[in-house]
């Protein structure tokens, strides 16, 4: 479980983005995986809490851009007509699954 758990947080942060991009939107994979990971952007949130990094802490529901306001907002943004606001709120809700998940995986 211990190498595990940070293979799939990392990957799931950044690799499957992209893979997110290819199946959703074929012809522009490259540019909406890149816009979907730049949604990791929700992690800034970090620097407002003390540390700013601990391992054992669940972001889910800790750090104001990990929370359920938070998500609606991500939600919202699937609605929006442009792609790349699409992209960001679906990438943010994906984050939000990531962490979520790591957040299980600390409890086992």
């Amino acid at each position: 479980m211990e190498i595990i758990q940070p293979l799939l947080h990392y990957s799931g942060h950044w690799l499957a983005p992209f893979a997110i991009g290819w199946l959703l939107w074929r012809d522009n994979w490259l540019r909406t995986g890149a816009m979907i990971a730049a949604a990791n952007l929700i992690d800034l949130d970090h620097f407002l809490a003390d540390p700013i990094f601990n391992p054992d802490r669940c972001s889910i529901g800790f750090h104001l851009l990990h929370g359920w306001e938070a998500a609606l907002v991500y939600a919202v943004m699937l609605a929006m007509p442009h792609w790349s606001i699409r992209a960001f709120g679906l990438g943010a809700i994906w984050h939000l699954a990531v962490d979520y998940g790591d957040c299980v995986m600390q409890t086992l």
